[in-house]
Parts: structure tokens; sequence; C-alpha cells
């Protein structure tokens, strides 16, 4: 009698990342894994595009070190929460041009050199306000740049800390949030309303 060998039958979380790295979006939506969801958003409406687009001209223009922008690039973070993996979409990804961080890398990157990210809240705002808050502090990120349309309101929070940041500096829309280096610049929000 021989004896067979049998394949370690895959766990609850390897099923849900395979089934979510097969996942065939329908064109214009994105697709991210976020603390064990599969969570699908339809493609943005213009004011939140006008938004994004406004703090990229910014960067561009009064940012101390220049920087590298990538909208909707695909960031593999660490693990936590109930997701051995979490594979995130921000709406902005921001890093150091002489870095060159974007070039080559894969659809799914790690964070590694990322110097802030940036959400503006849609369909749904909980998922910016608290789980990729988590998921962008654990990866180690420096700066997240939270635009919540719905409360008026733009928060940047600095300083992770293993599930959290430990400083968060909150404004309405219409008021000047001071990014710290490498930026070094004040964000006009006025135009944000």
């Amino acid at each position: 009698m021989t004896a067979m060998a049998h394949e370690p039958t895959p766990t609850q979380e390897e099923l849900l990342l395979e089934s979510f790295l097969a996942l065939e979006t329908p064109e214009g939506f994105k697709a991210e894994l976020i603390e064990g969801e599969i969570i699908v958003s339809p493609a943005p409406d213009g004011d939140h595009e006008d938004v994004i687009e406004l703090i990229v001209a910014q960067m561009y223009d009064h940012s101390k070190v220049r920087m590298q922008y990538s909208g909707n690039k695909g960031l593999r973070l660490p693990s936590g929460g109930r997701c051995p993996r979490n594979h995130v979409v921000p709406d902005g990804t921001f890093a150091p041009r002489e870095l060159r961080l974007f070039r080559g890398a894969p659809s799914w990157m790690t964070p590694d050199g990322i110097a802030l990210v940036i959400e503006v809240t849609s369909t749904r705002p909980d998922g910016d306000r608290v789980a990729k808050r988590h998921c962008y502090a654990r990866a180690g990120i420096p700066l997240y740049l939270l635009v919540d349309r719905s409360r008026g309101m733009v928060t940047l929070h600095s300083d992770p800390v293993g599930e959290d940041y430990g400083d968060a500096h909150s404004t309405a829309f219409g008021k000047e949030v001071p990014l710290p280096a490498p930026f070094s610049f004040v964000l006009e929000t006025a135009d944000f309303t």
C-alpha cells in the first residue's frame, strides 16, 4: 500500500485572498481587500476627482521635496485585523521623485518609501475614516490625508504607532493644513467645497 500525499487545506484567509486576486472587476470599478472584506467601488464623481487634482497641483507647485504621484496604485499592506494581507488602492499616493518607486512596481506594491496617501470620501466614508486609517498606520505610512466631504473636514494623520496614528490635525474646509517635511508647505483647502 502506498501513501498518498495530501495537500494542506487552505485557510479561510488564504481562500479569500485567492478569490480577491482572481476577481475581475467591471470596467470603471476598483476592488480592495480591507480587513477581510472585499470592497468593490464605482468610479468616483467629478467633485471627488476635482479635490484630488487640487491637492496634486499644490504638491507639485509647493512641496520642498519633488514628489511623484500615483492615482489608484495598489498597495499590499501588512497583516492585521481579520485578514492576513490587505490590498488597498488609495485615491492618491505620493513618494519622493528621486526614489522612482512606481517605475517597474507590480500591480500590488509594498508601501516602503511612500510619504503620504490621500483618501477623499465617497460611497463608504467609514472605510476611509477607520479601516484604511488603521491599515495605513500599521504599514508605517508617515502621513495620511483624509478629505471628508460629508463632514466638510480635512484631517492629516501623522506619527504611525502600531494600529493607528499618534497625531491627527483636523480642520474645516477653507482653513489651511500645514504639511510637515518632506512637503513643508501649507495646503489650501478653500476650493474643496
